[in-house]
């Protein structure tokens, strides 16, 4: 299946996205169809300070129809903080979007987790996923901590890199989450996260944490039409 993505939300969030498909394509029979259009990270995080939904919705769906023309069969938003608007983007798109969170919150749901951690946006942590996990209960950061996760995450997303100090502040948030509020896994609600922890052992994540699932989602749907071919 050819799959548009909407990338640079953050850019580091996009190459990530793309090495993970590529790898998945590796040994397809038909070579993968991608294509990228770019956001603009600065736009969208002004758009969801606010929860202006139907702005931001306007301008992904002006980039998704810039995949379409290009062949793209099915879009994604390469950002769980992206998804504020995804309901509003699905009525305006000329073709299916693909959505995290009903893919996230089944996989909750699968593995019988009672209570998840979340890191990712303010949007993302104060809404509990937009509300879209309905099977556990969810903890975020308490006090000024969810500022300062929201405003480590804004700066890997426009920076594209981590520095120490704030790696080491999201993991002892992250445990936090785990010690003090009885979560059993902490959900990284944001791509960008991939910077601080993807190779990193911090001692709290479990498999469903660190298998990025909202890739996976999308690496499956990107190879299903390779797997028909040859």
């Amino acid at each position: 299946m050819h799959i548009g993505l909407i990338g640079g939300i953050g850019p580091a969030a996009t190459e990530f996205y793309y090495r993970g498909l590529v790898a998945r394509h590796a040994g397809a029979a038909k070579p993968m169809e991608l294509t990228i259009v770019h956001a603009d990270v600065r736009e969208l995080s002004q758009n969801a300070a606010p929860g202006d939904a139907q702005k931001q919705a306007q301008i992904f769906a002006d980039l998704v129809r810039r995949l379409a023309s290009a062949g793209a069969e099915a879009a994604a938003i390469t950002s769980i903080g992206g998804h504020f608007c995804v309901t509003e983007l699905v009525a305006l798109s000329p073709i299916p979007i693909l959505n995290a969170i009903p893919e996230i919150a089944e996989r909750i749901r699968r593995q019988g987790l009672k209570t998840v951690g979340l890191l990712g946006t303010a949007t993302v942590m104060r809404t509990r996923l937009y509300g879209g996990i309905s099977s556990a209960s969810v903890v975020v950061p308490e006090g000024d901590a969810l500022d300062r996760v929201h405003r480590s995450y804004i700066a890997m997303a426009l920076s594209g890199k981590v520095t120490d100090e704030a790696r080491a502040e999201l993991f002892s948030i992250g445990q936090s989450l785990c010690c003090d509020q009885g979560a059993e896994v902490v959900l990284l609600a944001g791509t960008d996260l991939f910077l601080a922890f993807d190779g990193r052992a911090c001692g709290f994540l479990s498999r469903i944490a660190r298998r990025f699932i909202w890739m996976r989602c999308i690496e499956r749907r990107s190879e299903r039409q390779a797997r028909r071919v040859g």
